[in-house]
């Protein structure tokens, strides 16, 4: 057989692998989403031990609940750090420097003594890292899917709430039993073991980032939804912030929530738990939706579904009720944040995608930590979450008028798309 012959082998083969769905694109797909889920991590430990945490620091609900705050927060501009790395670098890098702060962050969360030091370690450490494993995953997989990238953001999405469901109920036993400081050793050694080496699946870059697009060729390229490019972001800034909000309120307090009620922390590990396996079914299935209907369409009905949920918290406290609203919290809502990836692939280049995701995706965790933060003021103000729902309404209320207003404009796709 010629050079030649062989050199055309290859670059089929190369071609083969690097082809929009392809079997690599699905394999690479299932590391990332498993790298998600152990990574994910890192916005759950600190909900399920904020009872703990609390009784033994010896501080207030809202004081306890700034871990999380900071977490979020981390986790928030790391999202954008990681961003740019895996656009300049692929998104192997920050994902192994995720995995060793993870180890490095729960391993000095573990020995603090104060409530300030074990917030900076949870916050510095933890969120950035956790970060690594969320908005660059999303980004990337973006690139590797064409007709079917709703549902592969979908799973990948997923990912967060495969970690929502799977770690609370973990991390509660070996609290009880082992106490949370033994827990948070556990899982940052647990973290660097496990996802080093998933992080080599990642190795290839997407052949579908292309170089930065050139004064004249961005001036021929259509105004997104009849708005400038820093215009559009910026709304879905503000609409990832206020959706999160609103969504804080059951994610972060429920374990709190059930214990104020008599239900018990183990009960509200469990509906956190299940709040977020349906929040996976959900994501899923809005995937499958996103692919037919659009992002904007799918943020519609996500938020839509997701004020209706919260609404239904006022009235029910039963046990056997919030099990269900768990449920349905977690089925209504898992849809909301994968849209906000897929506009941004539908209206913005391919070669932006890691920062573009990662800035609003920023947004989103701010909108939970904001949220998050907000609500154990408003309980510690109060002495109940009545009000705290409330105010969750009242954020998603604006999301939604933002998202109808999105479906408003002239729908013209990014050409590179």
């Amino acid at each position: 057989m010629s050079d030649s012959a062989v050199d055309i082998g290859r670059r089929r083969t190369h071609v083969s692998l690097d082809a929009p769905e392809s079997t690599y694109a699905w394999t690479r797909l299932l590391a990332a989403l498993l790298l998600s889920g152990i990574g994910g991590v890192g916005m759950w430990s600190v909900i399920v031990a904020l009872p703990a945490i609390q009784a033994d620091f010896g501080v207030a609900r809202s004081a306890a609940s700034l871990p999380y705050t900071a977490t979020m927060v981390c986790f928030g501009f790391g999202g954008i750090l990681a961003g740019r790395l895996s656009d300049r670098f692929g998104v192997t890098t920050p994902v192994v420097g995720g995995a060793l702060s993870l180890g490095l962050g729960y391993g000095l969360a573990s020995q603090a003594t104060t409530l300030w030091q074990f917030v900076i370690a949870q916050g510095l450490l933890v969120g950035v890292a956790s970060s690594a494993t969320f908005a660059p995953l999303i980004a990337d997989t973006s690139l590797w899917f064409t007709r079917r990238r709703g549902m592969a953001v979908a799973i990948i999405a997923s990912g967060s709430y495969l970690a929502g469901t799977a770690w609370p109920p973990v991390i509660q036993y070996f609290i009880q039993s082992a106490g949370w400081r033994t827990t948070y050793l556990g899982i940052g050694g647990f973290c660097v073991a496990t996802m080093l080496p998933l992080a080599l699946a990642l190795r290839r870059r997407s052949p579908r980032i292309e170089p930065a697009a050139t004064p004249q060729t961005m001036s021929r390229s259509p105004l997104p939804l009849g708005m400038s490019p820093a215009a559009l972001q910026s709304v879905l800034v503000i609409a990832g912030l206020t959706c999160c909000v609103a969504m804080s309120m059951p994610q972060v307090h429920i374990v709190a929530y059930c214990s104020d009620l008599g239900h018990g922390a183990s009960r509200g590990a469990q509906m956190l738990s299940l709040m977020l396996g349906f929040g996976i079914v959900s994501r899923l299935v809005s995937g499958w939706i996103c692919d037919r209907i659009g992002g904007r369409r799918t943020l519609l009905l996500g938020s839509s579904l997701q004020a209706l949920a919260l609404v239904l918290f006022l009235p029910f406290k039963g046990l056997a009720s919030l099990y269900v609203l768990s449920a349905l919290f977690g089925l209504f809502q898992g849809g909301i944040v994968p849209a906000y990836a897929v506009i941004v692939r539908e209206f913005f280049p391919p070669e932006e995608a890691g920062v573009r995701v990662g800035t609003v995706l920023m947004a989103t965790v701010f909108g939970m930590a904001l949220g998050g933060w907000m609500s154990g003021l408003i309980f510690d103000l109060t002495g109940s979450y009545q009000t705290a729902f409330i105010n969750g309404i009242l954020w998603n209320l604006l999301n939604l008028a933002i998202a109808a207003g999105l479906l408003l404009g002239p729908a013209r796709p990014f050409a590179r798309a």
